[in-house]
């Protein structure tokens, strides 16, 4: 009787142990990073979600990571070639391209979908990645839409750009030609590209969106709701200096250089500046 006492207690002890240790043992995890700054804002819709079913339904094979980036910022690229007259095709195209669809490591961790290095001057939040060469500093944003706003920026107030500008805003292959031309990538195949995706996933039917009727509302680095229709320029007269614009207008001279790109104080005459955005 004691031995089968004794034998029980032992097979007790036996399956606790064995229990115990099931509790300790630590399974497999899966991480899912979230992208930081993905808030999309309250944009007017621009039939990007019928644009992209159109698109599912064809006899085509597309990438579901870019059909997604589309759907995504399709409002967002309208926006920005309705305030700067940049194609939304092209805008699409570049993030599509640059950003592995949103994918990329710079992208998903620092908002910058369009690959902008530092240059000189800049103050903002910097990330280093191997580019070109190792250890290259990038921009990093806090908000996905501070990257498409910063892209645009960085076309109209570099003087090596300017030409683009005189395309209309559906003339998306000289756009993809012009910006090789002007040195934004190194890639001899860049033009061929941006329009193969354009073409692919008809992007250019986002170049005719009208502005009529539309009103925006743009999210800054610091959260707050900006409302706007357009963008007010001011043209630089003889005499001026970025302090005289900026008492002009009641703005600082910091926010007006960050506005324009500009890094020096040195202006010309007859150069536009942004004065709100």
């Amino acid at each position: 009787m004691k031995l089968k006492i004794l034998l029980g207690c032992l097979l007790l002890l036996m399956l606790s142990n064995c229990g115990s240790s099931r509790k300790t043992v630590k399974g497999k995890v899966k991480v899912v990073h979230k992208q930081k700054g993905a808030k999309i804002e309250n944009l007017p819709d621009v039939n990007q979600n019928a644009h992209i079913e159109r698109l599912e339904e064809g006899s085509k094979r597309l990438n579901e990571f870019s059909l997604e980036y589309i759907k995504k910022y399709a409002a967002i690229a309208v926006r920005e070639m309705h305030l700067h007259s940049i194609p939304a095709s092209i805008t699409l195209a570049q993030g599509v391209l640059e950003s592995g669809s949103g994918r990329s490591e710079l992208a998903s961790k620092s908002n910058n979908h369009f690959g902008i290095k530092c240059h000189t001057g800049w103050e903002g939040k910097k990330v280093f990645h191997d580019d070109d060469e190792k250890g290259e500093c990038f921009r990093k944003y806090k908000y996905v839409s501070s990257s498409f706003k910063d892209h645009s920026l960085f076309l109209v107030h570099r003087s090596r750009y300017r030409f683009l500008f005189s395309y209309g805003v559906t003339d998306y292959k000289n756009w993809a030609h012009g910006l090789r031309k002007a040195g934004y990538a190194t890639d001899p195949q860049y033009p061929a590209k941006l329009i193969s995706i354009i073409d692919d996933y008809q992007l250019h039917e986002f170049d005719r969106v009208k502005k009529d009727g539309f009103t925006y509302k743009s999210t800054n680095e610091e959260g707050e709701e900006n409302n706007h229709e357009e963008v007010n320029y001011y043209t630089v007269q003889k005499g001026d200096t970025l302090y005289s614009i900026s008492r002009k207008f009641k703005i600082t001279v910091s926010v007006l250089k960050e506005l324009n790109g500009l890094i020096g104080n040195d202006l010309s005459i007859d150069q536009k500046l942004v004065i709100n955005y």
